[in-house]
């Protein structure tokens, strides 16, 4: 059976500099009904102003995805990495052992956009590791494209886990089915636009979950970009 989880729902942080949305507990938002779905910890729908970011910070132990919609964010951490992640970008950090990274909007006018996901690992204390890469709008143009795997299969950044994680551009006549076998869950967030998933109808920030056997039905969007977790 396929369940909705609404923006309005979720939680929601305003510290000047970041908005921030969380859809699972995170920080001083804590839901009990919505610690985790799985392995997928976190999905923050985060807002930061021009010219700030996340100052130096530690993590360890977490597959954590990066996927910016709107301006840039500027990376460095403590493997030597150092980008700018836009529109189109995907970028994995495997924090494992333990990373120190810092965040920043580098532009003195634009805000930035993005979701930061996070996913458990299957094991602890793996070594840490950074990847990025780029999917144009072709790429997810009405159908899904996978950009994260446990096998790093067709050009996907490669996670710790046994996850799949795709993401889709659907407008007007635009379709598309996943198929989820039994013993998986699917988790689909709606970043913006409308959608409609099966007979649900989405708007930005909204969620639909089920567990498998089962058919999503993705369709009727208008302007819509989706992600779509398929979970152990």
């Amino acid at each position: 059976m396929l369940e909705v989880l609404r923006s309005a729902e979720r939680g929601y942080v305003d510290h000047g500099w970041l908005k921030s949305y969380h859809t699972f507990s995170f920080g001083d938002y804590h839901n009990p009904d919505w610690l985790e779905y799985g392995p997928l910890r976190v999905i923050n729908d985060d807002y930061v102003a021009p010219g700030q970011g996340f100052g130096k910070h530690g993590h360890r132990d977490m597959e954590i995805l990066t996927y910016i919609l709107e301006g840039e964010l500027e990376h460095k951490d403590s493997m030597g990495n150092g980008s700018v992640i836009r529109p189109g970008d995907v970028q994995r950090m495997s924090a494992g052992t333990g990373v120190l990274h810092s965040e920043f909007n580098p532009s003195a006018t634009r805000e930035a956009h993005l979701l930061q996901m996070w996913i458990k690992p299957e094991a602890q204390r793996l070594p840490p590791g950074y990847e990025q890469k780029h999917f144009t709008n072709a790429d997810k143009r009405g159908r899904l494209r996978l950009i994260a795997s446990p096998t790093g299969e067709d050009g996907s950044v490669a996670i710790n886990q046994a996850a799949r994680v795709y993401a889709g551009l659907f407008d007007g006549a635009e379709r598309h089915s996943f198929a989820l076998p039994a013993g998986r869950r699917a988790w689909a967030h709606l970043a913006r636009g409308s959608l409609a998933v099966n007979e649900a109808r989405l708007a930005a920030g909204d969620a639909a979950h089920t567990e498998g056997p089962a058919t999503l039905d993705l369709h009727a969007g208008e302007r819509a970009e989706v992600l779509l977790f398929d979970l152990p």
